[in-house]
């Protein structure tokens, strides 16, 4: 039988073309939403209304997978927000906002998704969505690096807990991704080539390849993978190449 695969965040860019593969690969998809209707459009079998950023929201959305679709052995957390200032220019109530749409949602998804896979016990497999301000320092980042490097820290505990369930953990770090969350900054195509010099690859990355690195996590094709963080980044944190 193949793999039911919850998707929350898939409203977003990466959660929508996640949705997109993995369907045309046979999977069974529920896409999660806090607006059912504002998700008719993206490709899945069900689409489900719930507000992970709250524990009754995840196991919600939990529930409701496992009542009209089955248990989501494969988990893909892609609920996201960021906050580009400097730190003594961000709010109180900002930063609590960004650190509970990314690493509230992540800790309180996580926590549900184990428990439905706890009685009975099963294998199964979640990746994170990260970033890369989590693993290098990036100016005006401060707030949404705290919140991701939380979710890197929470993957690695929780893949060492439930390594001999057979529960595999990851995550990726995507760089700048051309998504509906950065439109406003890559609109002009001045701030777009901009954007894509910082890359040693170059260009910005589609939602498309980000969600494909995530589709290949949540595979058996990577079933010797647990507690790692994958840059999508096309060799932003890990090289520089010759300047010409």
């Amino acid at each position: 039988m193949n793999p039911i695969a919850l998707v929350t965040g898939a409203r977003g860019g990466i959660g929508r073309a996640l949705c997109a593969q993995l369907q045309s690969q046979g999977w069974q998809v529920a896409a999660v939403g806090r607006d059912a209707p504002a998700l008719a459009d993206v490709p899945a079998q069900l689409h489900l209304a719930a507000d992970t950023t709250t524990p009754e929201g995840a196991a919600t959305a939990i529930a409701l997978c496992r009542e009209k679709l089955g248990v989501p052995t494969r988990l893909a957390h892609c609920v996201g927000s960021t906050l580009i200032a400097p730190l003594h220019r961000s709010k109180p109530e900002q930063m609590r906002e960004v650190l509970r749409v990314n690493l509230d949602s992540a800790l309180y998804m996580l926590g549900a998704w184990v428990e439905a896979l706890r009685e009975p016990p099963q294998p199964g497999a979640a990746v994170f969505v990260s970033s890369v301000v989590a693993g290098i320092g990036v100016a005006n980042h401060e707030a949404i690096a705290a919140a991701k490097g939380g979710i890197e820290a929470l993957v690695r505990s929780a893949a060492a807990s439930y390594a001999m369930q057979g529960l595999r953990v990851n995550a990726v770090a995507p760089g700048m991704t051309d998504t509906p969350m950065t439109a406003t900054m890559l609109k002009q195509p001045a701030m777009r080539e901009a954007a894509g010099k910082q890359y040693p690859l170059g260009g910005v990355q589609t939602a498309e390849e980000v969600a494909g690195v995530m589709a290949w996590l949540l595979s058996d094709a990577a079933a010797r993978l647990t507690g790692q963080v994958l840059p999508v980044d096309g060799g932003f944190t890990k090289i520089r190449p010759l300047v010409r």
